[in-house]
């Protein structure tokens, strides 16, 4: 059986909304997107190095899979980052069946996330990580089918924006590691207390 884990840039009020570019996400009218540049540090590059280096499938809510993948296939080249977005397994949730998955090694989860990736957990083995995705986060969160949170916490206030665990219920987690940048930035890892 497959675990869940969800890797996320967040704010320290809770905001996961555009933290790469100006123009990542702008729903909702929201304006402060990019707000995470600048904070890059050797500490979080070797972090999110050895993320990258451990073997699993990514998951995806489809808005973000074409972001990611768009965004990181039309980066210069060579960076560390591509090569493993594409060559990794990805599946990629949306409720529609005609959804197109425009790059290699991608299986489309149609149908209600829940369920679909409810089934997925049982016919794989490994590691299943989210990038991003917070809709579908949300979703697996309320229905109790993510095991690990790998948090990176950016000293920053934005007072507006999507936040990662808005109306939720209560979940325990449990502390397993926390690392802080030279830059603020915490990087804190929880297992979901069952």
């Amino acid at each position: 059986m497959a675990t869940v884990s969800v890797f996320q840039s967040m704010t320290l009020d809770g905001v996961m909304q555009g933290p790469g570019r100006p123009d990542e996400d702008t729903r909702g009218g929201f304006t402060a997107g990019g707000w995470a540049r600048g904070y890059e540090d050797d500490v979080s590059m070797r972090f999110a190095a050895e993320g990258m280096a451990s073997r699993g499938a990514l998951l995806f809510g489809h808005r973000t899979y074409d972001d990611v993948l768009g965004a990181w296939t039309r980066a210069p080249q060579p960076n560390p980052f591509t090569d493993v977005l594409t060559r990794s397994p990805k599946f990629v949730v949306s409720r529609s069946v005609d959804s197109r998955l425009g790059y290699p090694n991608s299986t489309l989860l149609a149908g209600e996330a829940t369920q679909t990736v409810a089934a997925l957990r049982e016919q794989v083995d490994g590691a299943l990580t989210i990038l991003g995705s917070g809709q579908l986060v949300r979703s697996l969160h309320a229905a109790g089918l993510i095991d690990q949170y790998i948090l990176q916490i950016y000293p920053i206030v934005l007072g507006s924006g999507a936040q990662l665990f808005a109306e939720s219920d209560r979940v325990d987690l449990t502390l397993e590691r926390s690392i802080t940048t030279t830059t603020g930035v915490i990087i804190a890892q929880y297992a979901v207390a069952r």
